[in-house]
């Protein structure tokens, strides 16, 4: 079996100084995104990611909002270029087999942000980190950042091992925690929240010659519910006729004693009978992959002289795709308040973390329609028969707008029929 993997890249191993305006650790979406802009507004920044780049990480459907974090980087033109195949719309199925009416993109906003695209990480990132580059980041890969150094409580610098071996302390004015999901400084700082309500397990892997849907669907995002909403498979076409294909649960029902990747994956499949007829005949590509517990918030999004960015913060659940676009977003917003806490010389938390209860808002959008989502008995298709005036708040919440004023009135009336605890804000 094929195992997904890419080969060092050494092309990341210029000098790096004592000192920078901004170090960022990790070189994902959120990490490229505030250490690009930055180095672009004048700022010294060095970035410094623990694995090679590129390589392979998960979440590979982008949603259209994504688009004007892109166009912010420069990035239109290659994603334009680029052989990632273009997403026009996602589709539900429900029970194992009944599709919805598909949410075509362009339907809702005749503008070319409305196409997407689904891309193999590994590539999309690197885009990212060369962009980053070129507009003059410094970018080390294969350095471990062993901790962030403080004076108080004041982040003054981090101390990295580099690929040779070499430990060096590197002082900055900022340190900005991109680190994904491995959260550096939430677990240091003892400020990870989980959310209890969303105690998800997920195993996915790659297929080769999966059926796909003609035309413009070819590229579509499919979400896809077993018989009884117990679990719900993601179908993300990609490059070389390559499909990735993951199923989401409880964690309790997923994983029990004993149970591998590869067992959870095939009984939920069986429970999809969708899902089976498009796999017919095609070729496992990888081994499975698996993780769970994976939906948390910091309880601090900021302080002296540190902020956190994109996941590192908080992580949802893959339901709707948000998690690209909430860490490039995350990384203009962060990027954007360190700028101005620079040039002011304000570097407390209050300056560092100005950018979060807005950002905070729209990532409750989307929480709220994930909750909506897993709540049994709920069903948006009789929701929207109810009240079709908000079908339109929905749209938006699918493609990224979660930051337009309004978004949320759609769950003051969905609180009429979802449990109130499902609707209040978490953490």
């Amino acid at each position: 079996m094929i195992q997904i993997h890419y080969p060092p890249s050494r092309e990341y191993a210029g000098p790096v100084q004592d000192r920078y305006d901004v170090i960022v650790i990790g070189a994902g979406p959120a990490g490229a995104a505030t250490g690009t802009l930055l180095a672009e507004q004048g700022h010294s920044v060095l970035i410094l990611e623990r694995s090679t780049v590129p390589r392979f990480h998960i979440g590979e459907s982008l949603i259209p909002e994504t688009y004007w974090s892109l166009k912010r980087l420069g990035l239109i033109d290659q994603l334009k270029a680029s052989a990632f195949p273009k997403k026009f719309s996602v589709q539900f199925f429900s029970e194992g087999m009944k599709p919805s009416k598909p949410f075509y993109f362009d339907e809702y906003n005749d503008h070319e942000s409305s196409q997407t695209w689904q891309v193999e990480r590994g590539d999309f990132d690197k885009m990212l980190v060369d962009n980053a580059v070129t507009k003059g980041a410094t970018v080390r890969t294969e350095a471990h950042v062993m901790e962030v150094l403080f004076d108080g409580d004041q982040a003054v610098g981090v101390k990295v091992k580099f690929s040779t071996g070499e430990v060096r302390e590197i002082a900055c004015r900022v340190v900005a925690d991109a680190s994904g999901q491995s959260s550096f400084l939430v677990h240091r700082l003892n400020l990870k929240t989980p959310d209890t309500r969303l105690k998800k397990a997920s195993v996915w892997s790659y297929f080769q010659g999966a059926r796909r849907d003609p035309g413009r669907d070819e590229g579509a995002t499919l979400i896809l519910q077993t018989e009884g909403k117990t679990s719900w498979f993601w179908y993300i076409p990609l490059r070389n006729d390559i499909v990735s294909v993951g199923c989401t649960g409880a964690t309790s029902y997923m994983f029990s004693k004993g149970v591998d990747p590869e067992s959870v994956f095939q009984r939920e499949l069986g429970r999809c009978p969708a899902l089976q007829e498009r796999l017919q005949g095609s070729t496992r590509y990888t081994e499975y992959f698996a993780t769970k517990d994976y939906s948390y918030i910091s309880r601090q999004a900021a302080g002296p002289g540190w902020v956190l960015v994109g996941d590192a913060c908080g992580f949802i659940d893959p339901v709707y795709s948000s998690g690209v676009y909430l860490a490039m977003k995350s990384g203009e917003f962060v990027a954007d308040a360190v700028d101005v806490a620079l040039r002011s010389n304000d570097l407390s938390q209050q300056a560092l973390g100005s950018w979060y209860p807005t950002y905070h808002q729209g990532v409750e959008n989307f929480r709220k329609l994930v909750y909506a989502f897993y709540t049994p008995g709920f069903s948006f298709g009789e929701f929207f028969r109810q009240h079709p005036q908000y079908r339109s708040h929905m749209t938006d919440i699918l493609i990224g707008a979660v930051f337009k004023p309004g978004v949320d009135e759609i769950f003051q009336v969905m609180g009429e029929v979802l449990p109130p605890e499902e609707v209040t804000l978490a953490g």
